[in-house]
């Protein structure tokens, strides 16, 4: 049902009437260097993708990459309780997985969920007049280049673990009770590359107002300083010619716009007269959403940042 063709979250393969199957697979190097909370942020990561399809996560298989020669396996162990936790936290149940040996540490999961085959979500499913919100602020990818400066502050670092290692399964809990199709997670190819995704599968143009974007505490400091990751730059290049910005934004907004995310939120495009009662639902769960943009007309630009 959902394939490689618009680049969305998983896929989808249906089983029968009722039930259809969403696959995904996601890992990394370390983005922490807490063993513990690594396992945390990279499970939580890869689970968003079954979130983003508006699917219930099942099963999942750990995948690992360690430097048995130079590091101990009780790091390995911290690693993988970490990742357990989120699971537990989830409701999935882990079958087990493949570990390899390699130069540098690598940990993720595959995941399978279940989904309606006439309820799934996905990255082509925005539509004209709706609006756009966001779950979770962005900054991650600056964020973690300042702080292996020591530039931080403990309270900002703090939130940005928080904020990774927060499930996507509350802010899709809440979107289950409406009219909600076009949605997709917000990672590695930033907020307008996910965007220009979503854009492009649904074959309309969105456009983000920055000033509603919401940040992680000093990012805009951060960005400001040059803490901008060669992931951000990448998606820069790749966006060129996608994108359209205003240029009263800022450099180093711009910058955080194209910032690689680890473990971000939800980007939904929901319909405006639903959109009071979404907020409400969102505030009532103490889940800060922003709304961030609108789903226009398709024009010359799949993005256009006012």
């Amino acid at each position: 049902m959902v394939g490689l063709e618009t680049s969305d979250d998983a896929g989808i393969y249906q089983i029968n009437a009722e039930q259809a199957l969403v696959q995904t697979i996601d890992f990394f190097t370390p983005i922490v260097d807490d063993p513990f909370l690594f396992g945390q942020v990279a499970a939580a990561n890869a689970l968003s993708d079954i979130y983003a399809m508006g699917a219930q996560p099942l099963t999942a298989l750990n995948i690992v990459g360690f430097p048995l020669s130079c590091l101990d396996n009780g790091i390995l162990r911290r690693v993988l309780d970490g990742g357990a936790d989120k699971m537990i936290e989830a409701g999935v149940v882990l079958l087990g997985g493949h570990t390899v040996e390699d130069e540098e540490p690598k940990y993720g999961l595959s995941v399978t969920g279940i989904v309606h085959p006439q309820r799934y979500w996905s990255n082509a499913l925005a539509q004209e007049g709706q609006v756009l919100i966001l779950t979770k602020p962005i900054g991650t990818g600056i964020i973690a280049s300042a702080i292996q400066a020591d530039l931080v502050d403990p309270a900002s670092v703090e939130i940005y673990h928080q904020s990774m290692i927060t499930l996507n399964k509350y802010a899709a809990d809440i979107l289950h009770r409406f009219n909600v199709r076009g949605v997709t997670d917000v990672t590695g190819f930033s907020l307008l590359g996910h965007a220009y995704e979503l854009a492009e599968a649904s074959n309309v143009t969105i456009e983000i107002t920055a000033d509603a974007v919401p940040l992680l505490p000093q990012t805009l400091e951060m960005a400001d300083m040059g803490f901008v990751t060669v992931g951000g730059y990448s998606n820069q290049s790749y966006l060129a010619d996608k994108v359209v910005i205003s240029t009263e934004i800022p450099e180093n907004l711009v910058d955080i716009l194209y910032d690689p995310q680890t473990s971000g939120g939800l980007l939904a495009a929901v319909d405006i007269d639903q959109l009071g009662a979404i907020l409400e639902a969102y505030k009532a769960q103490n889940i800060l959403v922003h709304v961030i943009g609108k789903v226009k007309a398709q024009a010359d630009h799949s993005i256009c940042v006012v």
